[in-house]
Protein backbone atom coordinates (compact mmCIF):
# COMPACT_ATOMS: atom_id res chain seq x y z
CA UNK A 1 0.00 0.00 0.00
CA UNK A 2 1.98 2.95 -1.23
CA UNK A 3 1.25 6.43 -0.01
CA UNK A 4 0.41 5.43 3.58
CA UNK A 5 2.91 6.63 6.15
CA UNK A 6 3.47 4.18 8.98
CA UNK A 7 4.62 5.92 12.15
CA UNK A 8 7.80 4.60 13.68
CA UNK A 9 7.66 3.44 17.26
CA UNK A 10 10.22 4.61 19.74
CA UNK A 11 11.30 2.58 22.70
CA UNK A 12 11.78 4.48 25.94
CA UNK A 13 14.71 3.76 28.18
CA UNK A 14 14.09 1.19 30.89
CA UNK A 15 14.51 2.29 34.50
CA UNK A 16 17.91 1.85 36.08
CA UNK A 17 18.56 -1.80 36.78
CA UNK A 18 20.39 -5.00 36.01
CA UNK A 19 19.87 -6.53 32.58
CA UNK A 20 21.03 -9.70 30.95
CA UNK A 21 19.88 -12.18 28.32
CA UNK A 22 16.23 -12.88 29.15
CA UNK A 23 15.94 -10.90 32.40
CA UNK A 24 15.72 -7.41 33.82
CA UNK A 25 15.79 -6.46 37.50
CA UNK A 26 15.33 -3.11 39.20
CA UNK A 27 14.22 -1.85 42.58
CA UNK A 28 10.56 -1.45 43.57
CA UNK A 29 10.66 2.37 43.78
CA UNK A 30 11.78 2.66 40.17
CA UNK A 31 9.32 0.09 38.82
CA UNK A 32 6.34 1.66 40.62
CA UNK A 33 7.44 5.18 39.66
CA UNK A 34 7.78 4.14 36.03
CA UNK A 35 4.26 2.65 36.03
CA UNK A 36 2.69 5.64 37.86
CA UNK A 37 4.34 8.13 35.53
CA UNK A 38 2.20 7.04 32.59
CA UNK A 39 -1.06 6.40 34.43
CA UNK A 40 -1.93 9.73 36.04
CA UNK A 41 -5.63 10.57 36.38
CA UNK A 42 -6.02 14.36 36.43
CA UNK A 43 -8.93 16.21 38.03
CA UNK A 44 -9.48 19.60 36.34
CA UNK A 45 -10.65 22.34 38.73
CA UNK A 46 -11.22 25.09 36.17
CA UNK A 47 -12.89 28.39 36.91
CA UNK A 48 -12.01 30.74 34.05
CA UNK A 49 -9.90 31.28 30.92
CA UNK A 50 -7.20 28.76 31.91
CA UNK A 51 -9.92 26.10 31.77
CA UNK A 52 -10.52 26.98 28.12
CA UNK A 53 -6.83 26.49 27.38
CA UNK A 54 -6.99 23.14 29.15
CA UNK A 55 -9.90 22.16 26.88
CA UNK A 56 -7.67 22.95 23.90
CA UNK A 57 -4.95 20.78 25.46
CA UNK A 58 -7.40 17.88 25.63
CA UNK A 59 -8.34 18.30 21.95
CA UNK A 60 -6.89 16.45 19.01
CA UNK A 61 -4.29 19.10 18.14
CA UNK A 62 -2.38 18.69 21.41
CA UNK A 63 -3.77 15.30 22.53
CA UNK A 64 -3.06 15.33 26.27
CA UNK A 65 -3.91 11.62 26.41
CA UNK A 66 -0.66 10.63 24.66
CA UNK A 67 1.17 11.53 27.87
CA UNK A 68 -0.66 8.95 29.96
CA UNK A 69 -3.55 11.15 31.07
CA UNK A 70 -6.25 9.50 28.96
CA UNK A 71 -8.81 9.34 31.73
CA UNK A 72 -9.84 12.73 33.03
CA UNK A 73 -11.53 12.23 36.39
CA UNK A 74 -14.29 14.41 37.78
CA UNK A 75 -14.33 12.60 41.10
CA UNK A 76 -11.60 13.45 43.63
CA UNK A 77 -11.62 9.89 44.95
CA UNK A 78 -10.57 8.58 41.55
CA UNK A 79 -7.92 11.20 40.73
CA UNK A 80 -4.31 11.62 41.74
CA UNK A 81 -3.47 14.96 40.06
CA UNK A 82 -5.39 18.13 40.90
CA UNK A 83 -5.07 20.72 38.13
CA UNK A 84 -6.27 24.07 39.48
CA UNK A 85 -6.89 26.50 36.63
CA UNK A 86 -8.15 30.04 36.95
CA UNK A 87 -9.17 32.52 39.61
CA UNK A 88 -9.96 31.04 43.01
CA UNK A 89 -12.14 33.21 45.23
CA UNK A 90 -11.54 33.07 48.98
CA UNK A 91 -15.03 31.60 49.42
CA UNK A 92 -14.01 28.80 47.06
CA UNK A 93 -10.85 28.02 49.07
CA UNK A 94 -12.51 25.61 51.54
CA UNK A 95 -14.13 23.73 48.65
CA UNK A 96 -10.78 23.37 46.89
CA UNK A 97 -9.18 22.16 50.11
CA UNK A 98 -11.99 19.61 50.59
CA UNK A 99 -11.48 18.33 47.04
CA UNK A 100 -7.76 17.95 47.77
CA UNK A 101 -8.43 16.10 51.03
CA UNK A 102 -10.81 13.69 49.29
CA UNK A 103 -8.08 12.59 46.90
CA UNK A 104 -6.20 9.48 47.93
CA UNK A 105 -2.44 9.37 48.36
CA UNK A 106 -0.25 9.76 46.44
CA UNK A 107 -1.60 13.02 45.04
CA UNK A 108 -0.03 15.92 43.21
CA UNK A 109 -1.14 19.48 42.40
CA UNK A 110 -0.51 21.79 39.44
CA UNK A 111 -1.36 25.50 39.68
CA UNK A 112 -2.13 26.49 36.09
CA UNK A 113 -1.94 30.17 35.19
CA UNK A 114 -1.18 33.38 37.03
CA UNK A 115 -4.47 33.44 38.96
CA UNK A 116 -4.06 30.00 40.54
CA UNK A 117 -0.36 30.66 41.19
CA UNK A 118 -0.52 34.17 42.63
CA UNK A 119 -3.97 35.72 42.21
CA UNK A 120 -2.97 37.17 38.84
CA UNK A 121 -4.21 40.69 38.11
CA UNK A 122 -6.90 40.33 40.77
CA UNK A 123 -5.21 41.80 43.85
CA UNK A 124 -8.51 42.19 45.69
CA UNK A 125 -10.00 41.19 49.02
CA UNK A 126 -12.08 38.40 47.48
CA UNK A 127 -9.42 36.55 45.43
CA UNK A 128 -7.05 34.00 46.95
CA UNK A 129 -3.50 35.16 46.22
CA UNK A 130 -2.24 31.72 45.22
CA UNK A 131 -3.62 28.28 46.02
CA UNK A 132 -0.43 27.45 47.90
CA UNK A 133 -1.98 29.32 50.81
CA UNK A 134 -4.43 26.44 51.36
CA UNK A 135 -2.92 23.33 49.68
CA UNK A 136 0.64 22.29 48.76
CA UNK A 137 1.53 22.82 45.09
CA UNK A 138 4.03 20.64 43.19
CA UNK A 139 4.26 22.48 39.84
CA UNK A 140 3.41 26.04 38.79
CA UNK A 141 2.54 26.75 35.15
CA UNK A 142 2.99 30.47 34.33
CA UNK A 143 0.91 32.46 31.88
CA UNK A 144 -2.32 34.38 31.57
CA UNK A 145 -3.66 32.09 30.24
CA UNK A 146 -0.86 29.61 29.56
CA UNK A 147 -0.65 28.02 26.14
CA UNK A 148 -1.45 24.30 25.81
CA UNK A 149 2.27 23.63 25.32
CA UNK A 150 2.94 25.14 28.75
CA UNK A 151 0.24 22.99 30.36
CA UNK A 152 1.78 19.91 28.74
CA UNK A 153 5.22 20.98 30.01
CA UNK A 154 3.82 21.33 33.52
CA UNK A 155 2.25 17.89 33.27
CA UNK A 156 5.56 16.41 32.11
CA UNK A 157 7.26 17.97 35.15
CA UNK A 158 4.72 16.23 37.38
CA UNK A 159 5.47 12.97 35.56
CA UNK A 160 9.15 13.49 36.40
CA UNK A 161 8.27 14.02 40.07
CA UNK A 162 6.07 10.91 40.05
CA UNK A 163 8.76 8.77 38.47
CA UNK A 164 11.46 9.82 40.92
CA UNK A 165 9.41 9.87 44.13
CA UNK A 166 10.28 7.32 46.78
CA UNK A 167 7.49 5.06 47.98
CA UNK A 168 8.39 6.03 51.54
CA UNK A 169 8.17 9.81 51.01
CA UNK A 170 4.44 10.00 51.76
CA UNK A 171 4.97 8.32 55.14
CA UNK A 172 7.91 10.50 56.13
CA UNK A 173 7.70 12.88 59.10
CA UNK A 174 8.61 15.78 56.78
CA UNK A 175 5.64 15.11 54.50
CA UNK A 176 3.27 14.76 57.45
CA UNK A 177 4.61 18.02 58.88
CA UNK A 178 4.02 19.74 55.51
CA UNK A 179 0.39 18.61 55.41
CA UNK A 180 -0.16 19.61 59.04
CA UNK A 181 1.17 23.10 58.24
CA UNK A 182 -1.78 23.40 55.81
CA UNK A 183 -4.21 22.05 58.42
CA UNK A 184 -4.68 18.79 56.49
CA UNK A 185 -5.28 15.71 58.58
CA UNK A 186 -2.83 12.84 58.25
CA UNK A 187 -4.08 9.40 59.17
Amino acid sequence: MSGIAIPKSTIVDAPEGLAGPGFFATNLDKAVGYARQYSIWPLPFATSCCGIEFMATMGTTYDFSRFGAERISFSPRQADLLMVMGTIAKKMGPVLKQVYEQMSEPRWVIAVGACASSGGIFDTYSVLQGIDQIIPVDVYVPGCPPRPEQIIDGFMRVQELVRNESLRRRNSPEYKKLLESYGIKTD
